[in-house]
């Protein structure tokens, strides 16, 4: 069968071939009783198909020098850090640009490690990886090369309220700036029967790709405020995924926040459903969810205070990274057959590697500097503004899930 859809394919428009594959990787899967909501979900906007797509005290005596080489300097049980450097032009007097400081979340794997290494081998930023397992992070780290100078790493649970109030306070405790602020952590159970949820109540996938990120950015709004580099940014990571705009958004289960009863119930699952449009729990359904909301949220932070700080506020989809371990809970079928399915039959397979340079450049890149925009990737690798679908860019929707979310946030 696959073959045939193969050769009948190759009649097809070469900038769409890959999305009409989804569905025959799809039959694929199903062949092995695996169902289409566990099969791929990539893709680009169908739009965009018709275009193409962080002072240190010296050592007084040599006790306290043997001393400095034992023991590092702890923010809180589990933070490292190191001092912001400030480069010194070569005409005495002058100075040039700071070095910037960014944090991104979930930074020990995947996108946040591929990105925190492009960033720090620029030489111009240091970056603060806000993980939840600090010695995965470490290893991380240095398994990635990233030079000791360039990088500190913080306690951040992005699933416990209190654990993301601790890393504010701990990282505001360090006395380092806060140019850029990365949320791109997130939690992706697709095979998932019934909900998990969060130290505070709140269905996983939700309360910890949304809410999590929601307080954090809420919480460092003021910080970002307060920085002096030339450009300050708050970025969302986005995903295809919740844009039914698309071929691969419409896989099931689709996105869809319905009148977000279940969201303002608490996403508890006694009183209210776990689920945000108030139906029937299910795991992949929750993490697409999460995503629109996280790009609902990048926009009405861009309404709301873009243009009194001057904040560029920005979400992105960087490109299908089927290597990444945001996979790790699918069934083993789909984590074999998937890299090799993105390579070789939709061609829209995205290193690791390249995707942390894309989130790097909407982080540091000038050109990059609109706020409100959802950024994306076409085959040559250049970037363009992708738009998002009906649901993913509602006003009202995104004011009353801002008003929501504070409320359970603790923040009204």
């Amino acid at each position: 069968m696959a073959t045939s859809l193969l050769s009948s394919s190759l009649c097809i428009h070469k900038e769409v071939c890959s999305q009409i594959h989804l569905y025959t990787f799809g039959g694929l899967l199903g062949k092995s009783n695996v169902s289409l909501k566990e099969t791929s979900f990539l893709g680009t906007s169908l739009s965009n198909h018709l275009k193409s797509e962080f002072t240190p005290t010296i050592p007084k005596n040599k006790a306290q020098c043997n001393q400095r080489k034992i023991s590092a300097s702890i923010v809180s049980g589990q933070t490292m850090s190191t001092t912001p450097t400030i480069t010194h032009a070569t005409t005495p007097g002058k100075k040039t640009l700071r070095t910037g400081s960014v944090i991104i979340t979930g930074a020990s794997s995947g996108l946040g490690l591929a990105s925190a290494k492009a960033l720090a081998e620029t030489g111009k930023w240091h970056v603060i990886m806000a993980c939840r397992d600090f010695l995965k992070a470490e290893r991380a780290a240095k398994s990635a090369g990233i030079a000791k100078e360039n990088y500190t790493i913080m306690h951040l649970d992005l699933s416990s309220l209190e654990s993301v109030k601790q890393f504010v306070d701990n990282f505001r405790r360090s006395g380092r700036p806060l140019d850029a602020l990365v949320c791109n952590a997130a939690v992706y159970q697709p095979t998932a029967k019934e909900p998990t949820f969060t130290a505070d109540g709140f269905e996983l996938s939700v309360g910890t790709n949304h809410l999590g990120h929601f307080l954090l950015s809420r919480l460092l709004l003021d910080d970002l405020k307060q920085s002096d580099y030339p450009s300050k940014r708050l970025i969302i990571v986005g995903s295809i995924t919740g844009n039914t705009n698309t071929l691969a958004g419409n896989v099931p289960p689709k996105a869809g926040l319905g009148d977000l009863r279940g969201f303002s119930g608490g996403l508890n699952g006694l009183n209210s459903s776990a689920m945000i449009d108030g139906g029937k729990f299910d795991g992949a359904k929750a993490y697409k969810d999460s995503k629109v909301c996280n790009m609902l949220t990048m926009q009405e932070f861009h309404r709301r205070f873009h243009e009194d700080t001057g904040i560029t506020f920005a979400s992105l989809y960087p490109g299908c990274i089927a290597t990444t371990g945001l996979f790790r809970e699918h069934i083993p079928l789909f984590r074999i057959l998937f890299p090799p399915f993105q390579k070789y039959i939709t061609k829209g397979f995205v290193s690791e590697e390249e995707s942390g340079k894309r989130l790097a450049q909407v982080v540091s890149d000038p050109s990059l500097t609109k706020s409100g925009v959802y950024w994306s990737w076409n085959k040559d690798s250049a970037s363009f503004e992708n738009q998002l679908s009906q649901e993913a860019s509602d006003v009202e929707k995104a004011r009353k899930m801002w008003e929501i979310s504070e409320r359970l946030v603790g923040l009204a």
